[in-house]
């Protein structure tokens, strides 16, 4: 490459944020946070497997208007390292391969439109959309796969009142719940994938726990640490 367009093409900005808000809704927002936290929980022992959320993903360099912003995406054969935006040239072309979009009615039109059309364009090989209210996608969570460039809708297990499924790429299972709620699932384990603050919470309710059984045997005349 001639080193005045390789100098043209450094000198090009692209903006890390758009002034936009993160989600519609505390809903769409707190699935948003679920669906990162969980997916970097899942894959925090491979460092080639980068989890993102909100953030720009540019795909053709020298054209900052060549964005877009998942809600929630995962890179396989990355590094794992922060970014304040995702630039497909500087990562060997290697682009999302699952994207999960949390549906409202400001972006209704958007997800099952443009950006269907550009994911599949650009090769994302799972597309996911949910819709927290249940009020703008029937039924509220959906899944695509890549066949030959065009999307197919992935079918649902039967698991009634849940709506399962599965994700090939990220060999875990979607679920949206009976009280509506989404959630990851390892369907090796059974084990719902939990979220920062999910963990934390689970951790302090064992240590109360702990706590108070340790209390008990004192009062019992036990030394808790002999056992």
């Amino acid at each position: 490459m001639p080193t005045s367009l390789n100098k043209i093409l450094n000198e090009i900005e692209y903006p890390d944020c758009d002034g936009l808000p993160m989600a519609e809704g505390d809903a769409a927002r707190d699935d948003l946070i679920y669906g990162t936290e969980s997916l970097k929980l899942h894959f925090q022992h491979r460092s080639d497997v980068y989890v993102s959320g909100n953030l720009f993903v540019y795909y053709e360099r020298g054209n900052p208007k060549a964005v877009v912003a998942p809600d929630v995406f995962v890179v396989f054969g990355v590094e794992d390292k922060q970014q304040l935006s995702y630039k497909v040239w500087e990562e060997n072309d290697t682009l999302p391969s699952f994207i999960l979009e949390i549906t409202s009615k400001r972006t209704r039109s958007e997800d099952q439109g443009t950006k269907k059309g550009l994911y599949a364009y650009l090769g994302v090989q799972e597309y996911f959309q949910y819709d927290p209210t249940s009020d703008y996608l029937s039924p509220s969570l959906q899944g695509l796969r890549l066949l030959d460039g065009n999307y197919f809708p992935i079918p649902p297990q039967e698991n009634e009142p849940s709506l399962i499924l599965f994700s090939e790429v990220l060999g875990l299972e979607l679920r949206r719940l009976q009280d509506g709620s989404f959630r990851f699932y390892n369907p090796e384990t059974g084990e719902r994938l939990g979220s920062l603050r999910e963990i934390e919470t689970s951790r302090q309710v064992e240590r109360e726990k702990s706590e108070k059984m340790a209390e008990r045997l004192r009062q019992l005349g036990v030394n808790p640490d002999d056992l």
